[in-house]
Formats: C-alpha cells, structure tokens, sequence
C-alpha cells in the first residue's frame, strides 16, 4: 500500500465528511503500516499548523475491544485543534459518525519514552490526572473497521474535552475508581478504572513503549488519554452527557445540531 495516498484519502475524507471503505477490505493491510499512515497524516496536519497536545490509548477495555473484535490496544495523536471547551455546545457537523468515551487523562511533568517504562516511571512522570471525554469517528464507512483500519484512522479519534478537577496520583487509587455516566441527567452506565487494563497507569506504561519503536515520546506537558472505562456511545444534537470519578471529580459534553 502507498502510504501517503492513504493518509492523503483519510485527509480528505475528513475534510469532506464522506466515508470511505475499509482499508483492509481491500489490502493486506500490517500494523507497521497502518502506524505508518497515522503518523504521514499527523505530519501532514503539523506542517499545516496543527500542534500535538497528547495522545489516546485504545481498545483498552474489554468492553471496546469485543466492539470491534481485537485483543490488544492501540494509539492515536491529540491536536490543539481536536480539544473542546467544557462549557460549549459541540457541533455535530464538525463529525462524521461521532460517538463519545468516557476516560481518565494523564497530565505529564516529565518525558515518557520506551523501551522498558514501567508503572513507576508512569507515576514519577505524571503531574496529575483528570476525567475526561473523548470524541471518536470513523472516516471508514458505517465502523466497519478492523484493527488496522483504526489505527491509520488516528486511532478514530476526533476530539476531547479535559475536565477541570484533577488530583495527583498519590491521592487517589484509580483501579477502584467509579465511573457513573449520564445522558440528559438519566443514568446509563457504570465502570470501574480497573477496567482500562486492570490500572490506567498500565495502559500509559504500554503507550510509552509502544511510540518508542517509532522513535516517538510523551512529552511535559501532553495529556495522554488511557482507555475508555465502557463502550462507546453514539450522540444525537442536544445530548448532554455527563461523568462522575469517584473521588476525581465530573466532566462533560454538550452536542448540538
């Protein structure tokens, strides 16, 4: 496969809120690859003036990982121009197929670099941690995605917005943190951080060892989003979803038509 076609293909699906078919419907498409196609098209929207703010892990609980049918995570990059005010209306005109996710965000002190991070190099790295949402889409047509289709995809990210409470790690266990989630003030779902690979700081230590085979690191600074707690939720304009961290604080996200 031509990767800069196929990062050229995603960037204009993007721009052009026109779906495309899966890659792999058509291709033997490897992971190398597909890592290959994201990181063309984040370079891509560097040079056009965007700036990476963070990353995303994936496909980190079992709930979104029998969404789509893989057992192991993947990543994508957070631009300056993905993130999203807590307090205003989203449009959903900026999205194709949009759902949101429902996470918990590492805020970085210090440089994250693989090989051989561990769980403690995570916690001396982290300055804090935050609830957060993450919007996901999909420039393949109807989610019809394999593992490697969302990984060119960005990981199938779309935006996020940070919650404004936060706390340091040494204040809070976040394997026992619950998660209750709203729709317009109805309840819908709960989850347990220990949900994100039994601890969100695991799910950062395998990001960092991760990016470091492409020579990539996690800077001061980045928010690295850890895996979402539960399944992904398809929006509708007007929606107004809500999240409450046990002992974390709350996050939310208003869409509008």
């Amino acid at each position: 496969m031509n990767i800069k076609e196929a990062a050229q293909v995603l960037i204009e699906a993007e721009k052009t809120k026109q779906t495309i078919e899966p890659f792999t419907s058509s291709n033997d498409l490897t992971k190398d690859e597909a890592y290959q196609i994201q990181l063309d098209m984040i370079d891509y929207k560097k040079r056009n003036g965007a700036k990476v703010v963070g990353k995303k892990i994936g496909l980190t609980s079992k709930a979104m990982q029998d969404m789509l049918g893989v057992s192991i995570p993947d990543y994508g990059h957070l631009l300056d121009n993905m993130i999203y005010r807590e307090e205003t209306a989203i449009s959903l005109d900026e999205f194709i197929q949009p759902k949101v996710e429902f996470e918990i965000g590492f805020v970085l002190k210090e440089k994250l670099q693989g090989p051989g991070v561990t769980i403690e190099d995570v916690v001396k790295a982290t300055d804090y941690v935050v609830p957060a949402v993450e919007i996901i889409d999909s420039r393949i047509r109807d989610w019809k995605i394999k593992f490697e289709d969302t990984v060119a995809d960005n990981g199938s990210s779309a935006g996020a917005i940070i919650g404004k409470d936060s706390k340091p790690l040494s204040e809070i266990a976040l394997p026992e943190v619950k998660m209750s989630l709203y729709r317009n003030e109805a309840f819908i779902d709960s989850a347990y951080g220990s949900a994100v690979m039994g601890n969100p700081i695991e799910a950062v230590a395998w990001l960092a060892n991760e990016v470091g085979t492409y020579d990539i690191s996690l800077n001061p600074g980045e928010i690295i989003l850890a895996g979402a707690l539960s399944k992904a939720l398809p929006i509708e304009g007007g929606d107004t979803f809500k999240a409450e961290f046990e002992n974390l604080g709350t996050v939310s996200a208003t869409f509008k038509k």
